[in-house]
């Protein structure tokens, strides 16, 4: 039985010598793989930041200040990082109800010619915005961009990269210029490291409504799935976007933004050698730099935003398409109008685009709405900003350019809002403009909502619409989001005459006084919604 016994427990020791054994074998392997993806991500980041076309920059999006920078100011050609604007673009006319997700985007023959990658929609056919924007994150469609651009611009993809640039000039972009929207090679196009950061800053703090398509990793597209081509969403964590480009010229670019445990960045590289190289260099920059990162600030926004333009631009209606090779199509809007009305940007002028970056106190929740009148603007001066994220040397001031609209108004330059204001006399930087509306010929008879001047006193607008149901349908979406603080607030749509047409103000009235008012407008922010308090 001795015998037999330490058979048995010999034979027990052998087995599991051999497990442990095993075991030992395969966590070895693991460790040796795991070293070898960390020895080659550390020799693809060297050889990227010794690469001759390379540049990068690391902000801190809470503080807007810089944790690293290479080469940060010299220009660069944009790539497709170009369609990060064209999606600025599409948000903001979202969040003005100038067009929706559900909108057809025609696709002219210049459109359906662009070069890939793209979509490969026909000439007259059409996909929804949403199906653009999907297109612009995952594929970088080139079709998708300029469709989205030709809209928007009023037929040109021409009108649209200058409203692009004077955009990217009022967001404190002063080194970049736009000539397209999908990034194609054109020498004049070009950026800076810096600027792609400010932009990528921008479409988190502007747009939290819209941001999320950014992370999309695929979408259906008919009988296709799309995958996105950003490889760090979904495998480096707390990314969620934003985009990358590709041109010879340009070399392999990506902008990154991160948030995690509190923290948050955002990572430009441009020029690297490689898609490897350069999402190795990204995810280096990220493990070093996301340590030293704030935990604190991010209350108020950090790239300031530039106000609404006022003059209009009419476009043709969509066409519809013919045969589009898409098999699963969302169903359009059934209400359809003869066109759409699309807002022109105009160039703004060189004291708006210099903008500075607080690092404490908020800015104002509210926003001017302000006439058209004739405007200039240059290649942006020097910054003034003390913020390291804009206080690098800017060039000097090259040309001037003016551009006339249609003056309605007088209205004064609003005097700042103070740097601090204390919670109980609530947020006083409000429009003080009141505007004119017209009457329609023929009036509505629906419940408290009329296409009148509305209700006196303080109101709070949400947004501009082509046609009075429109207005009325953001208006019971923002009520919805609103809470107590719209609860006895009177939706109401003002018309008002641009450009030969006629456009409703979504507006609730019904407040008391302007503590009420700026309170609902602050309800309906945290809600994702963007509003103003005015004085009727």
């Amino acid at each position: 039985m001795q015998e037999k016994s330490g058979i048995v427990s010999r034979s027990v020791s052998s087995v599991s010598s051999s497990r442990s054994g095993n075991f030992l074998a395969k966590l070895l392997a693991i460790l040796s793989v795991a070293v070898t993806i960390v020895l080659v991500d550390s020799v693809n980041a060297d050889a990227e930041a010794a690469n001759s076309k390379y540049a990068g920059i690391v902000v801190d999006a809470k503080t807007g200040n810089v944790l690293y920078s290479e080469n940060a100011d010299r220009l660069q050609y944009p790539a497709s990082l170009t369609k990060m604007m064209t999606i600025y673009m599409t948000f903001e006319a979202l969040e003005q109800g100038r067009i929706r997700l559900d909108t057809p985007v025609p696709f002219s023959a210049h459109a359906a010619a662009q070069a890939p990658t793209k979509l490969g929609v026909r000439a007259g056919g059409t996909i929804t915005v949403e199906q653009g924007i999907l297109g612009l994150v995952t594929l970088s469609a080139n079709d998708a961009a300029t469709a989205l651009g030709e809209m928007l611009g009023g037929g040109s993809e021409d009108r649209f990269a200058q409203l692009m640039t004077a955009k990217a000039h009022a967001l404190g972009m002063t080194r970049t210029t736009y000539r397209n929207a999908n990034g194609l090679p054109n020498t004049a196009q070009m950026t800076t490291a810096r600027d792609q950061a400010r932009l990528g800053i921008a479409l988190r703090q502007h747009f939290p409504q819209y941001y999320g398509y950014f992370s999309t990793r695929a979408f259906k597209f008919g009988s296709r799935t799309i995958r996105s081509h950003n490889r760090l969403v979904g495998s480096v964590r707390g990314v969620d976007g934003i985009k990358t480009g590709y041109t010879r010229a340009a070399g392999f670019n990506l902008v990154s933004s991160v948030q995690v445990d509190g923290k948050s960045i955002v990572g430009v590289v441009l020029g690297g050698a490689s898609t490897p190289a350069r999402d190795a260099q990204m995810r280096n920059l990220i493990a070093t730099y996301l340590p030293k990162a704030s935990s604190r600030g991010g209350s108020s926004a950090l790239i300031a935003q530039a106000a609404p333009a006022p003059a209009m631009i009419e476009t043709p209606a969509p066409v519809q398409p013919q045969k589009v090779e898409q098999k699963a199509q969302p169903q359009m809007a059934q209400q359809q109008v003869a066109k759409t009305i699309t807002a022109a940007q105009p160039p703004v002028s060189a004291a708006a685009a210099d903008l500075s970056l607080p690092h404490k106190g908020p800015l104002p929740d509210t926003r001017y709405q302000v006439a058209e009148t004739e405007v200039a603007y240059a290649e942006t001066a020097q910054s003034k900003s003390d913020n390291p994220l804009v206080a690098q040397p800017m060039p000097a001031p090259t040309k001037v350019k003016t551009m006339t609209f249609k003056q309605q108004a007088s209205v004064a330059v609003p005097t700042p809002a103070p740097a601090y204001m204390p919670p109980e006399q609530g947020d006083t930087s409000v429009d003080e403009v009141t505007t004119a509306s017209t009457t329609p010929t023929s009036p509505t008879s629906t419940g408290a909502a009329s296409t009148s001047n509305g209700p006196s006193g303080w109101v709070v607008q949400v947004g501009v619409s082509p046609n009075r149901q429109m207005a009325m349908d953001l208006l019971e979406s923002a009520k919805s989001k609103g809470g107590r603080a719209l609860a006895s607030a009177k939706p109401f749509a003002v018309a008002y005459a641009a450009g030969g047409d006629q456009l409703y103000r979504a507006r609730f009235g019904g407040f008391d006084d302007q503590r009420d008012a700026v309170n609902a407008c602050k309800a309906l922010k945290k809600a994702g919604i963007k509003c103003w308090a005015a004085a009727q």
